[in-house]
């Protein structure tokens, strides 16, 4: 009696999936009015970026979609490979350069950038700064230094008690309160150093936990093997510890990356940004589902690239099954 009540049930969820996916799918190909996406394609990828420039930024855009599937398919033995690390570590200051202009380039303010753009860069950004202040932090929380230990385990314990909003707040709002007269700090800039200073506090204790996962032998290992202290920790420690982390630091990144919708409501105009003011707009009132539908697929593409970077990453790290 049980397994047909079991079969009866996986029969009407089924049903039910089936029925929900057929009406979304017919909503999708002919309820649906996309135009509202259809002709704002280029407010969604560069904002209001001046139009005869908009070249810098789909050129960096592009560029990150070329690293993103040499990295993911391109051959594997090819000498190339070992220059990836270095190339995506220049993404951000790239990005930077080609929105900011300057060396050449006609300077560009930061109250045109937006879109896709904007948040691919604060995400980077943020996530340049954060590594290695969380790493420091994870380090200095596991000090023998007791003001190293005590200093390094408030901020991060004063961070992890604080909402990412109401540190996004003081960044944009109250930090230029506190600046010298005539002394001003660019509002990307400050969204970019609230992220990194929040994200670290939580990348600290993921870099802590790798730390703790490492056994005492490695370093009596390194120890004989005539190794000091600072080789140890920068040869041995520290990249298993990474490697143990990583799964913990996705997590992070891809979070960094959905929290930048928040700068929607403090005045950068991202993805999210982009949407409200196109709702906002009398010929598209009302097109709630597709603006909203249409913004979660870009997000679930980019975090989806970013865990399969990832992935791709852990195996490679993995001295077992990167040789097979």
């Amino acid at each position: 009696m049980t397994r047909w009540a079991d079969r009866l049930i996986t029969l009407l969820l089924l049903v039910l999936l089936g029925w929900g996916g057929w009406g979304l799918l017919h909503w999708l190909m002919h309820g649906a009015e996309w135009s509202v996406v259809r002709a704002n394609l280029p407010l969604y990828a560069v904002g209001s970026y001046p139009s005869d420039q908009r070249w810098r930024p789909l050129l960096w855009i592009g560029s990150c979609l070329v690293m993103v599937v040499l990295t993911l398919v391109g051959p594997r033995g090819a000498s190339w490979r070992r220059f990836l690390p270095s190339l995506w570590i220049g993404m951000a200051p790239l990005g930077l350069w080609l929105l900011a202009g300057g060396l050449g380039l006609l300077p560009v303010g930061t109250r045109h950038w937006g879109g896709l753009t904007l948040t691919l860069l604060l995400t980077a950004g943020s996530g340049l700064l954060a590594l290695p202040l969380g790493v420091l932090l994870a380090l200095g929380r596991r000090s023998d230094l007791p003001v190293l230990r005590w200093s390094s385990t408030a901020y991060i314990e004063l961070m992890r008690a604080v909402p990412l909003i109401a540190v996004l707040f003081f960044g944009q709002l109250l930090i230029p309160l506190f600046l010298p007269p005539g002394l001003e700090i660019n509002r990307v800039l400050r969204a970019v150093l609230a992220f990194a200073l929040f994200a670290a506090a939580y990348i600290a204790e993921d870099v802590r936990g790798g730390l703790q996962a490492i056994p005492p032998t490695q370093r009596e290992a390194a120890a004989v093997l005539g190794l000091s202290p600072l080789q140890t920790l920068q040869l041995v420690v520290l990249p298993q510890a990474l490697r143990v982390a990583l799964p913990s630091l996705t997590n992070q990144a891809v979070g960094l990356l959905q929290n930048t919708s928040l700068m929607a409501i403090l005045g950068l105009v991202e993805l999210l940004g982009i949407s409200r003011s196109l709702l906002a707009n009398p010929a598209f009132i009302g097109r709630y589902l597709e603006v909203y539908l249409w913004l979660a697929a870009v997000y679930w593409l980019a975090c989806t690239a970013m865990a399969l970077l990832a992935r791709h990453l852990e195996v490679q790290l993995d001295p077992v099954r990167s040789n097979r």
